[in-house]
């Protein structure tokens, strides 16, 4: 696995997932479960992580989309 982006804004990483998905591509959000530990203050972002196999596919897909 290998993160594709870093957040803390839930939408975005919401928006990221679905246009990966929507290509085919399987994604898995890590530190969700850390993040709500500390009170959801955003002290601790969010990894949005592809397959290795995926990972040169979804970042085309994510910066065709017009996202770094």
């Amino acid at each position: 696995m290998r993160a594709i982006a870093t957040s803390n804004d839930p939408v975005r990483l919401s928006f990221l997932a679905s246009l990966l998905a929507d290509a085919g591509i399987e994604t898995v959000l890590l530190d969700s479960h850390a993040s709500i530990m500390d009170g959801s203050i955003g002290a601790i972002p969010r990894r949005l992580c592809v397959a290795d196999e995926d990972h040169a596919a979804a970042e085309r897909i994510l910066r065709d989309a017009g996202n770094p």
